[in-house]
């Protein structure tokens, strides 16, 4: 197994521990599944992440809704302009939902990540 599998599955076995309170194991599914997607999806972002968040603020301070210049910044298709990334919108046990629903939504539409 490559490193990068490894990692990944450790992953997801991770949010699998933080599920095991809340969710019965026949439920892990639900969530496991998509949490594997958003999860790929921010490391696919990390890279120009801040550089996103930076041309969204300097956009918004000129008044600018520019899809395709946070594309553009992003280096793919799809953007995301949350302050959040996965791994801190589910760290906090108590504002988890709050956080992910949060983080999703800050998706570009064409990303297909909706609540």
């Amino acid at each position: 197994m490559s490193t990068t599998h490894t990692r990944l599955a450790a992953s997801i076995l991770a949010v699998a521990d933080l599920l095991r309170g809340d969710y019965e194991e026949s439920e892990y599914g639900k969530v496991i599944l998509p949490s594997t997607v958003l999860r790929r999806l921010d490391c696919v972002l990390a890279p120009t992440k801040a550089a996103v968040l930076a041309c969204k603020a300097e956009l918004a301070e000129r008044g600018i809704q520019n899809e395709r210049m946070l594309k553009t910044v992003s280096k793919v298709d799809f953007y995301n302009t949350s302050e959040l990334d996965f791994v801190f919108a589910v760290r906090d046990q108590d504002y988890v939902g709050c956080n992910v629903r949060s983080y999703i939504g800050a998706f570009s539409e064409n990303a297909g990540v909706r609540v």
